[in-house]
């Protein structure tokens, strides 16, 4: 199940990431940071799971970090 949300989110980030350099249009950036964070998160779960304690709080402190900069960009712009 966590394998799944991993490549849905980094499938959804990977496609506004795509559609931002093809059209330059930058507007869904945030969208973008806010998946690639979540997806931070699985990775964090899929972690601590296998028992890497350490892999596992690291994904989640780059989680936090770009869940934050991702609300930064919704009320920002």
């Amino acid at each position: 199940m966590l394998k799944i949300l991993r490549y849905v989110f980094s499938l959804i980030g990977i496609l506004f990431a795509a559609y931002g350099l093809i059209t330059k249009n930058f507007e869904f950036q945030s969208y973008m940071i806010l998946f690639l964070g979540l997806m931070m998160l699985v990775m964090g779960l899929e972690e601590f799971q296998k028992e890497r304690k350490a892999y596992g709080w690291l994904f989640v402190v780059v989680c936090v970090f770009s869940l934050f900069v991702s609300i930064q960009g919704f009320l920002l712009s």
